[in-house]
Formats: C-alpha cells, structure tokens, sequence
C-alpha cells in the first residue's frame, strides 16, 4: 500500500500548492496514497495530486489543457504543474442525472469533432512515452486506424500479458484473430478523434452544477467509439441519456454497438497486464465473440 506521504526529500502537498498557485495553504489532507485536498487562504479549495512518474504529470497535465482547448465537455482547471505534482480544481461531487448525461454525451461529441491530427497522437506538449493508468502507453502515430489499434494498443498488452503469464501462450491467438480482422471489423473509416482515452466512470465526476466533468485523461488521437466503449464496460450511470445525447450531435455509424467488443479489447489488455487473470478472462471472452 502507498504511503499518503511524500518521500521526506520532497516538499508536501501544503507546500506545493502554495508553490503552484501562490496563495497560502490552511490545510491539506489525504483523500488516496498520491492524492490530497488542500483549502488555501483565498477560499479555493484545490486537489494536489503526485505523479508516479515525471513524464506522467506532464502527460497529464496536457492532456487535460487539450480536451480543455476543445470547449467541450469541461475539465477541472489546472492551477500548476511540475515534474512531480499536479494542483487542479477541486469539482463539488453530485449526483448523475438524466439531464446532465445527455448534456455530457452531446458534449462528448463536440470533444471528439475537435479532432487530432493522427491516430495516437498526443496532446501538444505532452510525452510520446506515457501512460494509461500506472501502464505505459505509446503514442505513435499512425494513419490506418485498423493497423495502428492492433500494433500500438491490443498487441503491446497483450504480449505483456502473455509475459507476465496472465494470458497462456495458447490463448493469445484469439486476441491476435481479432487483430488480423480489424479491417473488416473497424466499420466505416473515422477521422481521428481527441479522446479522453480512459474515460471509464470513476473519470467522470457529477458536479453539482448539473455538468459533468472528465478527469485523469490518457488522450489521444483516436476512435471515437472507443471513448465511448469504455464508459460502457465499467458501467457508467445514465448511458442510454449519454448515448442519447451523443447522437444528437454526431450519429455514430451503423452497426457501432457491434464493434463495441473490439473497442473494448484495449481497455481490458491494460486492466490484465495491471490487475491480472480475471481481466484477462474477459478480454479472451470479447474476444471470441467478435473474431
């Protein structure tokens, strides 16, 4: 378990608030191992946030400045950021609400028609090496969206998983009969789309102002249908409004909720190499339904 302490090299989270946004800290406490609430003197209360790596914060740190730069569906502010920590707003939690999901999926379109210039490019400014939760992520570029899923998100962790003994030898043939297929399975061709890239549901925060805001982005350019493939593995509340919402604005292509396995075989890759065989299990599962 991590220590809800910084290494007793570095300043505390009080002192790098009071750094990154030059107001006075009145306290600071711990809310996770690399996470704190700290209130500052001018009334703003702010998340302080310690990077597991440097180039995690930087990632970070960008990302959320070019899902901002959109004008979309809003993010927390950044206060401040160096190699180590990141100060951003803290967002009143509310609850989800019909209303507010169909906002949010219409706004989500406009975040993904905002656009990138290639399939896995990063943000400006952000790091080509970086990561998706605590796993690395790459993000070469690439043109063909088929061939540049299947080399720079499936195949990567899946052959991590299959290293780490995860995925057996034998098993992996079916994650591979997927990749091999993609053409075929990709539906019509897609403009690269800039995506929150882990926008499971504990990354998107109910404000109590009846809009919703995304954190804790791996974005990138990519498939639209991938952002929203991930709100629906790990159950995201109100996702017929979301859906809903979303197609008001920009109408996904028919036949989308079939490829929502092959979406899904990213995100679940990552969670086995991080989390292990039950994840595994539900990739090899997905997997057989769409190869």
């Amino acid at each position: 378990m991590s220590s809800p302490h910084p290494p007793a090299s570095e300043p505390g989270p009080g002192a790098v608030a009071a750094r990154l946004t030059g107001a006075s800290v009145r306290r600071a406490r711990p809310l996770s191992g690399t996470l704190w609430e700290a209130e500052l003197d001018d009334g703003r209360t702010v998340i302080v946030k310690r990077g597991h790596e440097r180039d995690a914060v930087r990632a970070e740190a960008a990302g959320l400045r070019w899902l901002a730069a959109a004008g979309a569906v809003r993010v927390p502010v950044v206060h401040g950021w160096d190699e180590r920590w990141l100060v951003t707003e803290r967002v009143p939690a509310g609850a989800p609400s019909a209303g507010a999901a169909v906002r949010f999926g219409r706004d989500l379109a406009a975040l993904h028609a905002a656009g990138a210039p290639a399939f896995g490019a990063p943000p400006p400014g952000g790091p080509v090496d970086t990561y998706i939760g605590l796993a690395p992520m790459r993000n070469a570029v690439g043109e063909d969206w088929p061939r540049w899923y299947a080399e720079q998100r499936v195949l990567p962790y899946l052959r991590s998983a299959v290293d780490a003994g995860t995925v057996r030898p034998a098993e992996a043939s079916v994650v591979e009969r997927v990749c091999a297929r993609l053409p075929g399975l990709a539906g019509p061709a897609e403009p690269p789309a800039r995506l929150h890239g882990d926008l499971w549901n504990g990354n998107v925060l109910w404000g109590t102002d009846g809009q919703a805001r995304i954190i804790d982005p791996a974005a990138h350019g990519g498939h639209r249908e991938t952002d929203l493939a991930m709100l629906a593995l790990f159950g995201c509340p109100c996702l017929q409004q979301v859906i809903e919402g979303y197609e008001q604005v920009a109408p996904l292509a028919d036949g989308w909720t079939a490829r929502v396995g092959v979406h899904q075989l990213f995100p679940l890759l990552v969670h086995a190499v991080l989390f292990g065989r039950p994840y595994a299990e539900q990739a090899l599962a997905v997997a057989r339904t769409v190869s």
